[in-house]
């Protein structure tokens, strides 16, 4: 597939690429120990070239990246369709990603199928 650069949209920077990798293992991780491993066809994570507006644990403003969690399942890759993963699932991606990876305040699930979507942002 393609290398993590494809997975950060727009300019690609050092430390863009290192939030994917991160959240791309937790991903990765957290799938497999719910036995999604080769039941998802393609999962991976996004992380858009823009800053997203948060708040911390103190209830100060923060400026941090939108990580989009991304799974499809496909036979033809013309096609694809979004599984339905648990919501609780999600939910601990979710909370592992913001508080164990630098910089990001913010996770979104992509629902969006193919056609409209493609499996890749880029």
């Amino acid at each position: 597939g393609p290398g993590l650069g494809v997975r950060c949209v727009g300019a690609i920077t050092r430390e863009r690429l290192e939030v994917v990798r991160e959240a791309d293992a937790i991903l990765r991780e957290e799938f497999a120990a719910n036995g999604l491993q080769g039941k998802v066809w393609q999962y991976f994570t996004i992380v858009p070239d823009f800053k997203s507006v948060g708040v911390n644990e103190k209830g100060e403003r923060t400026e941090g990246y939108l990580v989009v969690l991304r799974a499809v399942n496909t036979r033809d890759a013309m096609t694809a369709t979004v599984p339905e993963i648990p919501f609780a699932l999600l939910q601990k991606i979710t909370d592992r990603i913001t508080h164990e990876v630098k910089g990001v305040n913010r996770v979104a699930f992509d629902l969006t199928p193919k056609p409209t979507g493609t499996i890749e942002w880029e």
